[in-house]
């Protein structure tokens, strides 16, 4: 890590207190915060989902929505000027210039009418007097850095063409192309598999040798906050409970709150433990030989030149009270299967679930079938209707379903919510007013309203901290034991999968590599990239001396293939006791 100037900070912040105007009350929801920043620091806020670390960083960015939020109290020092008093226009000059943030949500921070090129050159072009053509080089130069494939493609798209992953690192690049003195990254590595968040933290670490650039770094991800922080602030209900240097702070902690949340913390090791399910039932979904490609048009007559593959040849069963993960980089290919199964995309190839086959199904079967799948989506405020209630959001499944009566419903709800850890008097608030970890437990909440056969949980605990996240885990578990529920769960968290998993099968460019038991696939890794999944993850121990992984360079592989040609199909090969490894 790069050493940490003494001279002056390059930020401070000063006794900071945000409050909220309602009801004709003003109520704190960050009270007296205090810290310094260091010009090429990182200092890392942790704590739960509300604890009001994000608030804090909008406060310094001086994005809080007025009348309703605003700094009460207090300074944020920064190049000799308080920027919570400053007027809109000099702010201006220094937000995504000075002080550049990346936000937790991609798509609601990019504009879903610009092309990915705009977006990037009109930041560029905002803060520095330059060409268009060298906007756009810089911008290519700023995707390439993020590890983008087919950049310069990329740049003529649009954000609801990307997938997760990719969104946040077009948001990562857009931060970086400005070179900024001091970066905020609010969940930086939140929606990235782990090879693509280890290629972004070095990259932020370059950035900081380079540049000297300081960061604040807000995540739940107590392994990044080890490996990447020189100071960590824990904040509990708006305050900081503790601060201190990592080693002394995860070494020995002094507060009760602290110790929970370095508990909670999912590690990864060899795959022992609970022994994996061994189920001998019929499976709840049979995937075989499943296909999905997407067309890609050009020219004058707009025909299809190239193809997406997706997802090409790809077989696996899940069966009841089973626990079924799909890991890989984002863009191999694990929520198109999400997707398809779920009867959201078409495929090639056969799908049944719950008994029945998907792509002969009339609209009441597709109903039916409905109700015994059901999915959680990356992203929660895109899976959430902003004009509509919490409670009647979770309670939506069961109206449309004809399920209970108003006040059996409201019930019903109102336990889910507490199952999830969430309260009743919250049913009646609206999206908007619950953080990014809330609204996922609402989805989750949402999902397990009609108690399915299997549950696609996509990404569906990378939002929440890792607090939240071990009791969400727990109830998946609970749920599992207590209805035989199955999930096909989702994640690019390898340290999450060996806890929750029975089966893990290993996606790469659209197919399985690796395929077997937890036990298998932790204990005795076969294939070179689920080595290199396992490698990348960040462990939550400071001082921690890494192997060193090589950097990678050329251009990033791609699914797009010209139409006739098409990826070289994996055969796989049982290494034993059905541990299934493709063939080199």
């Amino acid at each position: 890590m790069t050493g940490v100037d003494d001279g002056a900070p390059v930020l401070s912040v000063e006794g900071l207190t945000i409050s909220v105007r309602a009801e004709g009350r003003e109520r704190a929801l960050v009270s007296d915060l205090s810290f310094t920043l260091a010009r090429g620091e990182t200092i890392a806020i942790a704590g739960e989902s509300g604890s009001g670390k994000s608030l804090t960083s909008l406060a310094i960015m001086g994005l809080l929505p007025p009348p309703a939020l605003r700094v009460s109290a207090g300074a944020i020092r920064f190049d000799g000027a308080d920027l919570s008093a400053l007027p809109e226009g000099r702010m201006r000059a220094i937000r995504g210039n000075r002080i550049a943030m990346i936000f937790q949500e991609p798509m609601t921070s990019l504009n879903p009418i610009l092309t990915i090129g705009l977006q990037l050159t009109e930041a560029i072009r905002a803060h520095e007097p330059i060409s268009k053509r060298e906007a756009q080089a810089r911008a290519l130069e700023a995707l390439r850095r993020v590890r983008i494939s087919e950049a310069e493609r990329r740049m003529r798209q649009y954000p609801h063409e990307l997938s997760g992953g990719m969104r946040q690192r077009v948001m990562i690049a857009m931060a970086l192309a400005l070179r900024p003195d001091v970066l905020i990254a609010d969940e930086p590595t939140t929606a990235l598999d782990v090879t693509v968040q280890r290629e972004v933290l070095d990259l932020l670490r370059d950035l900081q040798r380079e540049m000297g650039t300081a960061i604040i770094l807000i995540t739940h991800d107590l392994g990044v906050v080890a490996e990447m922080a020189q100071r960590v602030i824990v904040m509990k209900g708006g305050r900081a409970v503790e601060a201190g240097p990592i080693e002394r702070i995860f070494a020995s902690p002094r507060e009760e709150y602290t110790r929970d949340l370095l508990a909670a913390v999912p590690r990864m090791g060899d795959g022992s433990g609970a022994p994996a399910a061994r189920p001998d039932a019929e499976p709840v979904a049979r995937l075989r030989d499943v296909t999905v490609r997407f067309d890609i048009r050009g020219g004058i007559l707009s025909q299809v030149t190239h193809r997406v593959h997706a997802v090409e040849g790809v077989s696996f069963d899940i069966h009841a009270g089973e626990t079924f993960s799909l890991v890989g980089e984002s863009g191999c290919g694990k929520s198109t299967i999400a997707k398809a199964l779920t009867g959201l995309v078409p495929h090639q190839g056969r799908i049944e679930v719950a008994g029945h086959t998907l792509g002969g199904l009339d609209a009441a079967a597709m109903k039916a079938m409905r109700r015994d799948v059901q999915i959680v989506f990356q992203d929660p405020m895109a899976a959430l209707d902003p004009r509509m209630r919490v409670g009647d959001l979770v309670a939506e499944p069961l109206v449309i379903h004809g399920i209970g009566t108003r006040e059996e419903r409201r019930a019903k709800t109102a336990d889910l919510f507490e199952r999830v850890g969430l309260t009743r008097d919250q049913l009646d608030r609206f999206p908007h007013e619950f953080s990014g970890g809330q609204r996922q437990r609402i989805c989750i909440a949402r999902a397990l309203a009609l108690q399915p056969r299997l549950i696609v949980a996509d990404e569906s605990v990378s939002a929440l901290d890792v607090s939240v996240q071990a009791r969400v885990l727990d109830l998946l578990n609970a749920l599992k034991r207590e209805f035989g529920i199955a999930y096909l769960f989702i994640s690019h968290d390898m340290a999450v999968v060996e806890n929750i998993s029975d089966r893990i099968g290993v996606m790469y460019m659209g197919q399985i590599v690796e395929m077997g038991t937890r036990a298998q696939i932790f204990g005795a890794p076969c294939h070179p990239y689920t080595k290199r999944l396992m490698a990348a993850v960040p462990v939550p121990e400071p001082g921690r001396i890494r192997a060193p992984s090589p950097r990678l360079s050329g251009e990033v592989p791609s699914p797009v293939h010209p139409v006739g040609a098409g990826p070289q199909r994996v055969m796989l090969r049982n290494v034993g006791d059905g541990h299934l490894v493709a063939a080199s």
